[in-house]
């Protein structure tokens, strides 16, 4: 009985949410930037489920038997190439943009912090998915680490890959997302080091969207205020690019 309470409570309440923003709808002002996909789709995710909502855990033997790369399989830069051939000894993650103590971490660094591991999906926006098992560290941590100011809203993930004409790849996620609890930096897949296949030698694992907000080949993180100077503002390469969703929740 309580179940089913719960699960009525819930269905009124988003019935009752959408009530509301029917009424905002009728304002025009407002109507365009609430009721874009991306925006109503974000909207309706989160005003249906609690900000600390985890994505589905699975079994160990639930494991895929092999995690194909997405997006981008190596960056293959000059940079890069010589990370790589280093083990990435000299490789650092910058944190910067709004916070009180800009970081730059090593690989061993981000070693030694506390760590959690999760066997989750992968879904790709091409239509597969895959389950892995992640271990990293809890970008929560590292935004704690850096002091981040009060006034900043979104976490910019800078990384290696070439897209073409020197334009490197690029994601945004909010808040919400930074310090959700399965949102970690990801530097093993399945009890192993990252393969450079799968975003060596750091990657973004942000398990309520799909796979193109998982940044791969972590070179920085920003706290910022706005996405309008990120790229063209929309906050993503291909956001920018290809009109996809800024949000893409799952």
């Amino acid at each position: 009985m309580t179940r089913l309470l719960s699960r009525r409570a819930l269905v009124l309440g988003g019935a009752a949410a959408l009530a509301g923003c029917d009424r905002l709808a009728r304002h025009e002002t407002v109507r365009d930037a609430l009721f874009s996909a991306d925006n109503f789709h974000k909207w309706a995710q989160r005003g249906l489920m609690r900000p600390d909502a985890l994505a589905h855990e699975f079994r160990p033997d639930q494991i895929s038997p092999f995690f194909r790369a997405n997006g981008t399989a190596n960056p293959d830069t000059p940079a890069y190439r010589a990370l790589w051939r280093s083990g990435f000894a000299d490789w650092r993650l910058r944190v910067g943009g709004m916070v009180a103590r800009p970081l730059s971490l090593s690989l061993a660094q981000l070693h030694a912090m506390p760590h959690r591991e999760q066997i989750t999906r992968h879904d790709c926006v091409e239509g597969w998915s895959a389950i892995g098992k992640w271990r990293g560290v809890p970008l929560s941590l590292i935004l704690d680490a850096a002091r981040m100011h009060g006034r900043a809203r979104y976490v910019v993930l800078r990384c290696a890959d070439d897209m073409g004409g020197g334009a490197r790849y690029y994601e945004s996620i909010d808040l919400i997302d930074a310090f959700h609890p399965q949102t970690i930096l990801a530097f093993a897949l399945n009890d192993r080091p990252l393969r450079v296949a799968n975003g060596a030698p750091l990657r973004l694992r942000v398990e309520r969207q799909l796979g193109y907000k998982h940044a791969k080949y972590l070179m920085a993180i920003e706290a910022v205020e706005s996405l309008s100077g990120i790229g063209a503002g929309k906050g993503g390469y291909w956001e920018d690019r290809a009109g996809y969703d800024w949000y893409a929740g799952i």
